[in-house]
């Protein structure tokens, strides 16, 4: 009987796609089944597809390529071309092309998001850390302080605060505790070497090439935990696995290629929806291992502060407008549901560019139906293809 291939392994790149080899390698090192893979590339039209498809057959897994392009495509034969807005150009948001993929296709009961710019630590079983964090069941270290935020380096002694961490949030006490946890949604790995900050934080460590001089080991994340309920972290898309049933509220959103130029915070404001969301139906975020190796390339600060610095003062707000809403939620898509309602009547005029949460909340409806439109159908349409097979004689 054949193994089931039930993950989506989603990679953005314009660059490192062949980060790749090393992922399967380290499957296959420490016994994971490759089989149960299918590696989703989404990348634009100016790469080489061809290479990068040569590459998932050299490496013996499955998978797909999808440029800008062959995503117009996508939506068309899903008849979904009317969302096909919900995925910006050139940005680091089109992983959520990855979750239409992966929602159009039953057989996948999980994600994973991995950057181009991190390889896996050879010692540590990535995939399988991933799937066993999503099947944990027991005690864990439970994290809260009395700002409402949870630091993911509060065990490090380099005194960083990741990018998306509210300003005002800083310098919070922090409490640790122990809790219960059975049912795991989501399972975020941290990361060694370069930190994953924003601008100003890097700037303020020194550093004008994007990087930060301070630098993370395996020993600033010592302990595995969770956030407790009613509190918010950061939450990266470069070394993350989840379950299918939060794709719904797990939209990253219409970042870098919008009127107000807001960037950089479409896994920031997506880790908020989950969150939100896992706290009202008594789920939980893991934190921790598998750890991978960051190796951002250089550039300049002061590009990635231009791209941040239209969003900064509305992160500093939007969680507490989600905050107060999905309280009765029963389902990721309800919860999703109210947050989008929301935003896309709030008024925020008060906050700079504020009138970019509103966009967001629309874009939110706007995802939820086309999750509807897509749900299943490339599963549909491959026992379509099955049925036309003739029958051996």
């Amino acid at each position: 009987m054949s193994t089931p291939q039930d993950i989506c392994v989603v990679i953005p790149t314009i660059r490192e796609y062949e980060c790749v080899r090393e992922y399967v390698a380290n499957a296959r090192k420490h016994g994971f089944d490759t089989d149960r893979l299918f590696f989703v590339l989404v990348t634009e039209d100016f790469c080489d597809t061809d290479a990068m498809e040569t590459m998932l057959d050299e490496e013996g897994v499955e998978g797909a390529v999808f440029d800008g392009t062959a995503r117009e495509a996508w939506f068309a034969d899903h008849d979904a071309g009317e969302f096909s807005h919900l995925i910006p150009a050139a940005s680091h948001a089109q992983t959520s092309f990855g979750l239409l993929y992966l929602w159009a296709h039953e057989r996948f009961e999980y994600g994973v998001f991995i950057d181009d710019d991190t390889l896996p630590h050879p010692e540590e079983d990535f995939f399988g850390t991933h799937m066993r964090n999503l099947a944990y069941e027991g005690e864990i270290e439970s994290v809260s302080s009395d700002e409402s935020w949870v630091n993911v380096l509060y065990q490090s002694d380099t005194d960083l605060y990741p990018r998306g961490y509210p300003y005002a949030a800083m310098d919070e006490s922090v409490e640790t505790d122990t809790e219960r946890v059975d049912e795991v949604v989501a399972s975020q790995g941290l990361w060694t070497n370069v930190p994953d900050l924003d601008a100003v934080r890097i700037l303020m460590d020194g550093d004008l090439n994007g990087q930060a001089q301070t630098l993370t080991e395996a020993s600033d994340f010592e302990r595995d935990f969770v956030a407790a309920e009613g509190q918010y972290l950061t939450v990266c898309s470069m070394n993350l696995a989840f379950r299918r049933e939060v794709v719904p509220a797990f939209y990253q959103l219409p970042m870098d290629d919008n009127e107000w130029d807001v960037g950089r915070f479409d896994d920031i404001w997506s880790g908020l929806f989950l969150k939100r969301a896992a706290d009202e139906l008594g789920k939980q975020v893991y934190n921790g291992g598998p750890l991978c190796e960051h190796n951002k390339a250089p550039r300049s600060t002061f590009d990635d502060l231009a791209n941040e610095v239209a969003g900064l003062e509305l992160n500093e707000h939007v969680w507490e407008v989600l905050d107060g809403v999905a309280d009765d939620a029963d389902s990721f898509e309800a919860a999703f549901a109210e947050m989008a309602d929301a935003l896309a009547a709030g008024d925020f005029d008060e906050w700079n560019n504020g009138a970019f949460l509103t966009h967001c909340g629309e874009y939110m409806r706007d995802w939820l139906d086309c999750l509807d439109r897509v749900e299943g159908a490339g599963t549909r349409a491959a026992a379509a293809d099955a049925a036309r097979v003739p029958a051996d004689d």
